[in-house]
């Protein structure tokens, strides 16, 4: 008598051996794009708060003739981003406003005196 050999469905040790190294080409190749990508959001968020306070600045000086100094979350009119250090300072005619992020390579800095009026380093 013969015995019928069955043949089991599914993967060779080898075949799944292939598949794992080529996740792991892939995912070596998607996780620096990937955090480069976050840090650049972070600065994002920390120009755009920059701009955001530098607007309510303006306002603020319409309805009380002076700058606003102090943190920017208390002024009125500003909504800072989480994890967000935003701070004003003011001298009679001009403001500054100074954000950074923990997690952002750049701290920006808005002075409405200087032309442009935002430089990050």
């Amino acid at each position: 008598m013969r015995r019928v050999q069955r043949q089991s469905p599914g993967f060779t040790l080898v075949e799944l051996l292939v598949v794992v190294a080529i996740l792991g080409i892939l995912v070596a190749i998607a996780i620096p794009e990937f955090a480069g990508r976050q840090g650049k959001a972070f600065d994002a968020r920390v120009m755009q708060d920059a701009r955001n306070a530098a607007t309510a600045e303006e306002a603020y000086f319409d309805d009380n003739s002076a700058y606003f100094e102090g943190d920017c979350a208390s002024m009125p009119g500003v909504n800072v981003s989480p994890d967000v250090t935003c701070h004003a300072t003011a001298s009679g005619a001009w403001f500054s406003i100074q954000t950074t992020h923990p997690r952002a390579s750049r701290t920006c800095t808005w002075t409405s005196d200087t032309s442009p009026n935002m430089s990050c380093s």
